[in-house]
């Protein structure tokens, strides 16, 4: 499959003119979902959806488009209108392709096994889960269980010289379960995410939904106080992945971080360590190269407790005379490269979550946060989002915790994050973070 994608990738390239810049990226994949409800297959689906981006770049003027028709005619319209749109562009010596020469692979992002699960398993594992949650304490119903899996190769390139090609392969299950008891509602979800379908654990991802949706019933309101904040490993992921915002270069340049003008300088203590890491095989973005061909790596953004720098693709590392970190995204072949973060966490400390809870003594412990878009600004720095948990006294889970909030700022909670858990884990939300349990001092809690 990545053979064939690179030739349709080589015809395009090789019909670039003299002194013109034509870079082609082609992506082939797969998707497969099945919902159940009640015991039965709700939705069955399975898309393929193969394409081509093509980027020109002539004079310092760039041009993008795209054809999800790989017959030649198709991919020979889209390099006219890519060359067309390039023509009337707005000049910048930043607007250039990376260079290089063939790009390493990751064979580990796929496992053969994956394409060894039948339909019928796959429905299976769906089945097994909503029934395992079903069968959690106080469980009441489950209001969506889902199996889902990827197959996709992606292949770049250019007349720079980038060539290369890989193919990935996940497996997900997810479950949302509700709680009742005494006229109280909750719902929680859980997951796993593997390499094949056969490895999921639907029991270990039912148990999450259950344990973390009826520990929650119950709830009232919290009095105001600043206390010692635990976020779980979903709050934490959810809170990077607008925090990743301010450390874009791109964002830095528009004036839109708080982090700008602040490299070398100390934002937290020794043990804090924000990294990203586009290799990392358990992120759920691992890759061996970025959107444009630049091989991925480990970037340490705030190394022992000092910004050292931000996320560049080529255009921003260009404009500001530094190298490319690998970090451009692409959505998919219909968009040209942006920049963002792959694998993005903070490196775990040496404790769990238990020894964090037992540090803090009393504490509210964020088990979910809701509005984190609209209530955490990567421009200003101002937190303040809805939450719901549990309080800790004695180290140990109280009485739960509804229509509260929890306030402060980014450059407030990076000072005060005095303990990184042990439980990296990386989730869905906020692009694919890493979460991590997380005790951070001198937030305030407050009743919604």
């Amino acid at each position: 499959m990545s053979t064939e994608l690179l030739e349709v990738l080589d015809r395009i390239v090789g019909r670039a003119g003299a002194g013109e810049g034509v870079e082609a990226y082609g992506v082939d994949e797969t998707e497969t979902s099945v919902t159940v409800y009640g015991g039965e297959v709700e939705s069955l689906s399975s898309a393929r959806t193969r394409g081509v981006g093509i980027r020109v770049v002539d004079g310092g003027r760039i041009g993008y488009a795209y054809a999800a028709d790989t017959s030649e005619a198709a991919l020979g319209d889209a390099l006219d209108e890519a060359r067309a749109n390039a023509a009337v562009g707005t000049p910048d010596e930043a607007n250039v392709l990376p260079g290089g020469g063939a790009l390493p692979d990751m064979p580990e992002l796929y496992d053969p096994a994956f394409a060894e699960a039948t339909t019928e398993e796959k429905i299976d594992l769906a089945l097994r889960l909503e029934a395992a949650a079903r069968a959690g304490d106080k469980i009441k119903g489950i209001d969506a269980a889902r199996y889902g899996d990827g197959e996709r190769t992606a292949a770049i390139a250019s007349t720079t010289g980038v060539r290369g090609a890989y193919r990935r392969a996940d497996a997900f299950v997810m479950v949302e379960a509700l709680a009742e008891a005494d006229g109280a509602r909750h719902r929680a979800f859980g997951l796993d995410v593997r390499r094949t379908p056969a490895a999921l654990d639907v029991d270990a991802a039912a148990a999450e939904a259950a344990q973390r949706a009826a520990r929650l019933l119950g709830g009232r309101k919290p009095a105001s106080a600043r206390i010692p904040v635990i976020l779980d490993p979903c709050a934490t992921a959810s809170l990077l992945g607008v925090m990743a915002g301010g450390l874009v270069a791109e964002a830095v340049q528009k004036g839109r971080s708080l982090f700008a003008d602040k490299v070398g300088e100390r934002l937290g203590g020794d043990h804090l360590t924000l990294v990203d890491d586009g290799r990392l095989l358990d992120g759920l973005a691992a890759a061996p190269w970025d959107g444009e061909g630049v091989p991925t790596g480990r970037t340490a953004l705030i190394d022992a407790g000092v910004l050292a720098r931000f996320l560049h693709n080529t255009h921003s590392a260009v404009k500001d005379g530094v190298a490319s970190t690998g970090n451009a995204s692409r959505s998919g072949f219909k968009s040209p490269p942006g920049v963002s973060p792959s694998n993005l966490f903070l490196a775990p400390g040496p404790d769990g979550p238990e020894a964090l809870l037992a540090r803090a003594g009393t504490a509210f412990y964020c088990q979910q946060i809701m509005g984190v878009h609209s209530g955490a600004n990567p421009v200003t720095g101002d937190v303040s989002v809805a939450a719901a948990g549990l309080m800790v006294r004695d180290g140990e889970f109280a009485e739960s915790v509804r229509e509260a909030s929890v306030a402060g700022t980014i450059p407030g909670m990076l000072a005060g994050m005095v303990a990184i858990g042990s439980d990296l884990r990386f989730l869905p939300m906020g692009g694919g973070m890493g979460g991590v349990t997380l005790l951070v001092e001198g937030m305030t809690l407050s009743g919604a």
